[in-house]
């Protein structure tokens, strides 16, 4: 197949396209417009539907009226737009409904600013909204795993009937970089007869289908937690996705990111090979679930001396790597926000300072 030249937030929109999505409903809030303005063009091309709302709390529930009737739906937003959706977030879980909700996050808190950040990961990781939910949380490294990401989502969010979270950034959403959409990644939806309400005509059973999140009774709200906390560990066991960079070896450090900020720590990692200094990275692409015994293992290698978390954050994904380390090695953290960009030459810094 060959690729295309594209802009990270049309490429997106692409692979929705792609994987069998025809329901796209947004509000514009930059750095991610450009998914909205491709997807009002070319939606109407493949007999799709694209509605702009009139905020992203509208959008959010649009989004659960779709996914409720079994349709394959996305919305794109940008952190305060995701924060405006996290009600309908938390109903669409408790829902068991799937959905796929794609974060171009930009620098916080407030509206902050609109350079590229890492600001989000509590809110996706941990639960942006009310009660006990988790989102599949999936974080590529450029446009092509975006796309990939993208297309992989929809059945995920089947799989799981569970809202599906993609987490970019500005960088992500405003590169251009070759891509390719894989044919294998297209699947046909998954038959929703069973839960969605989608109508009785087609359906073999005529019983009514109910889509809720209500249960008044507290004996029926807690079987229904457990039931989606088996969910989640499933999730765990089935669907952890990780890269382990130059770990083959020996290292004397872990550098532990995710997502763009990934490509900045691969190349300091390969400047300071130059010098004779080893070092690997581990880079979860999915945030949760989280790669626990995977971050573990590596930091517990002889050879570590101690893992450093590097993010566009003041640190988050780092309480989750000193959770799995769980003390076996020092671990430390470096970050900068609002548009900051660690560069290479201030990693392989703080890389030297640390193993001294």
């Amino acid at each position: 197949m060959a690729k295309v030249l594209m802009k990270g937030n049309e490429a997106i929109g692409e692979a929705a396209i792609r994987a069998g999505c025809l329901n796209y409903f947004a509000y514009p809030i930059t750095p991610q417009s450009e998914v909205a303005e491709y997807l009002s063009k070319r939606l109407p091309e493949v007999g799709g539907v694209f509605l702009q709302g009139e905020s992203e709390v509208a959008v959010g529930y649009m989004i659960f009226g779709a996914s409720g009737a079994g349709e394959r739906v996305m919305t794109t937003s940008s952190s305060p737009g995701i924060s405006l959706m996290s009600e309908a977030i938390s109903y669409i879980a408790a829902a068991e409904c799937p959905a796929v909700f794609v974060n171009i996050m930009r620098g916080g808190p407030g509206l902050g600013g609109i350079l590229p950040s890492q600001g989000d990961y509590f809110q996706a990781t941990k639960g942006g909204g009310h009660g006990d939910y988790h989102l599949l949380v999936l974080a590529p490294d450029g446009v092509q795993e975006a796309v990939e990401m993208t297309m992989q989502a929809f059945t995920l969010a089947e799989k799981y009937r569970n809202p599906v979270m993609i987490m970019g950034d500005g960088m992500i959403g405003q590169m251009m970089e070759p891509v390719e959409f894989p044919d294998d990644l297209k699947t046909e939806p998954s038959n929703k007869d069973d839960w969605a309400t989608n109508g009785m005509s087609t359906r073999k059973s005529k019983k009514p289908n109910l889509v809720k999140s209500l249960f008044l009774d507290s004996t029926e709200l807690n079987q229904h937690n457990m039931k989606l906390k088996a969910k989640y560990e499933q999730m765990k066991k089935e669907d952890v996705q990780y890269e382990l960079y130059n770990a083959d070896g020996e290292y004397q450090i872990l550098l532990a990111s995710y997502g763009t900020m990934s490509r900045v720590c691969r190349t300091a990692i390969d400047m300071l090979k130059e010098e004779g200094i080893e070092a690997a990275m581990f880079r979860p692409k999915t945030l949760f679930p989280f790669p626990e015994k995977q971050v573990h293992d590596a930091a517990a290698k002889d050879s570590c001396k101690c893992v450093i978390s590097i993010e566009m954050s003041m640190g988050q994904m780092v309480e989750d790597v000193q959770r799995c380390v769980m003390g076996k090695k020092p671990v430390e953290f470096y970050g900068e926000c609002g548009g900051e960009i660690p560069s290479p030459e201030k990693i392989i810094e703080i890389v030297k300072e640390l193993i001294g």
